[in-house]
């Protein structure tokens, strides 16, 4: 547990304060909001703390609920989640939180503030730049590799400080390994941006031409000479909706960019890194999570370069069985189902018919991760579900299967965010605890996709880590 001390950028004595922590581990929880009958919010940074300082508001009893997300506080004789305290200079309140989702917020990754509360209360926070880096404001959707001895981590789109409009052609950044020098990952995460010569985040992507550039699929593989390289898949988009270009890059550590190696036509909709990229069985391919394994290729720079060389899994009627073959595209969660009411794909058969494991209700997945877990002995998703119920895209379940392919069968909720999103979550098996017991995983949490029109200040458009311990006896019944 880290130990906190006194800095000299502020002092408790001056500020009242809230620590909220977790009743069962007595660690901060962060996300927190405590809000005033006359809606004044506070929001708990990284390590729990919230400092409360309203002219008028102070010294007197005021009520303030509580909004958390996954942890609880007991409701009064009206039903509201709630407690009054007078606040004071110099005053702390401690707010236990009973935790209900099976996952752990840990803390915010990215973004302005994430110990902003603890550095007015003089406290010293893991981060070495803990209210601004890089001068990030936001980021979306992470990729990341272990890469020369280290981690390079890349984002889909970066908010700044100086302009509305930020770095939409992606942001990378390093970070130590836990046992090679990194914070541990129950901690944070110590990213070092790579920055242009004004302090900003640098663009990592040459591709000319108008439109946002993301990349997904992010592999490491040896080279011509052995040596190690980043691919990925990238598209370059005028909008959501209107691709204008796409294909495979390369990392080019002498450019600090990612530089297009193979330009695909609209026609190679599949065929190529896509997704989050996971080693399978033996190593003799890279599959990608979408957020079933259902595209793979040989492991290899010279087939994850050949559109030709990419293999998806699709339904044989001569075999009566799924196989990997190159001509066909890959199968969806929805085709099977279709599928399956036809009479065309055997109930038995089926890989990807995920199902709650409580009321036996179809979950549809929408992105999310597979990887290898030894303490399980099984293949695990991390995966948010499409259209879940009071959350458009904020839903993370957790499901096994034997096989890196499934079947997917029985999953369980471990995270909720209602009347929000948090969308293309990742579980970060480098960072794995305890022979995979502890297991990371992070996604973007943002209004986007929710309808929800009040974002929350700092925690909105930027990465969450949760910590799912393995053992809990909850996640039995996915077995």
């Amino acid at each position: 547990m880290f130990v906190w001390t006194n800095l000299a950028f502020g002092s408790g004595d001056e500020v009242f304060a809230f620590h909220v922590v977790d009743e069962g581990s007595g660690r901060g929880v962060p996300m927190v909001s405590l809000t005033t009958t006359n809606g004044i919010r506070v929001t708990t940074d990284s390590a729990g703390w919230a400092v409360f300082d309203e002219p008028g508001l102070m010294e007197r009893p005021v009520h303030f609920e509580v909004d958390g997300s996954g942890y609880r506080h007991a409701k009064d004789g009206f039903g509201y989640e709630g407690f009054v305290v007078t606040p004071k200079a110099g005053d702390v309140k401690e707010l236990r939180l009973l935790r209900v989702s099976i996952a752990e917020r840990l803390y915010r990754v990215t973004g302005q503030g994430i110990y902003r509360d603890s550095v007015m209360m003089g406290l010293e926070p893991p981060l070495p730049r803990p209210l601004l880096n890089g001068n990030v404001m936001g980021q979306d959707s992470v990729q990341v590799q272990p890469f020369q001895g280290r981690l390079f981590w890349c984002w889909g789109d970066t908010l700044r400080t100086r302009h509305p409009l930020g770095n939409f052609r992606t942001t990378s950044a390093w970070s130590d390994l836990p046992d090679s020098g990194g914070l541990d990952p129950s901690v944070g995460v110590h990213l070092d941006y790579l920055l242009n010569d004004d302090g900003d985040v640098a663009s990592m992507f040459a591709a000319k031409g108008e439109g946002v550039v993301w990349l997904d699929g992010l592999i490491s593989v040896p080279g011509a000479d052995d040596e190690e390289m980043l691919v990925a898949h990238y598209g370059r988009w005028k909008s959501l909706a209107k691709r204008l270009e796409h294909g495979i890059a390369v990392y080019r550590p002498e450019k600090s960019q990612f530089v297009p190696a193979v330009l695909l036509g609209d026609e190679f909709d599949w065929q190529h890194p896509r997704g989050q990229a996971v080693r399978g069985d033996g190593d003799d391919y890279w599959y990608f999570a979408a957020p079933f394994c259902t595209t793979r290729v040989k492991a290899d720079l010279n087939s994850l370069l050949n559109p030709a060389s990419y293999e998806a899994l699709a339904w044989s009627e001569e075999k009566g069985d799924y196989e990997w073959q190159t001509t066909r595209p890959p199968v969806t969660q929805e085709d099977e189902e279709i599928a399956i009411k036809a009479g065309e794909v055997r109930l038995s058969e089926a890989l990807l018919q995920v199902k709650d494991a409580g009321s036996n209700k179809p979950v549809r997945l929408h992105s999310g991760s597979v990887r290898w877990n030894a303490f399980r002995s099984r293949w695990v998703s991390i995966a948010v579900q499409k259209e879940g119920d009071g959350s458009m895209l904020g839903h993370v379940w957790y499901a096994e299967a034997k096989n890196i392919e499934g079947p997917w069968g029985k999953a369980i909720r471990v995270a909720e965010h209602p009347n929000y999103s948090f969308y293309n979550p990742t579980h970060h098996a480098f960072l794995d605890q305890e022979g995979g017991r502890l297991i990371y995983f992070e996604g973007t949490y943002s209004t986007m996709f929710s309808g929800n029109d009040n974002p929350l200040p700092r925690y909105d458009y930027n990465q969450l880590m949760y910590r799912l311990d393995l053992e809990d006896s909850r996640l039995d019944v996915v077995r």
